[in-house]
């Protein structure tokens, strides 16, 4: 099993301990285009074949239902 794909399996088995750098590396690997803030904004936009996915950087952990709708787009595309 590639690290990917482990990193992919702690994401869809605990989305509450997630931290904002495993999903940015994960959404990356998989073909995501990520587009930073600007003007002190703390949104980060991950945009892949017309599928919008927009996650706030925060610290430890990103909230739980950022981390399902990633977690729904992933079983979209077949992760």
């Amino acid at each position: 099993m590639s690290k990917k794909q482990k990193l992919i399996d702690k994401i869809k088995d605990n989305p509450k301990k997630i931290r904002f750098q495993e999903l940015d590396k994960v959404l990356l690997s998989i073909g995501f285009q990520k587009r930073q803030p600007s003007k002190g904004s703390s949104h980060y936009t991950y945009i892949l074949e017309g599928m919008i996915l927009t996650i706030p950087y925060q610290r430890p952990y990103v909230k739980i239902v950022y981390v399902k709708k990633a977690v729904q787009i992933l079983e979209e595309l077949g992760y």
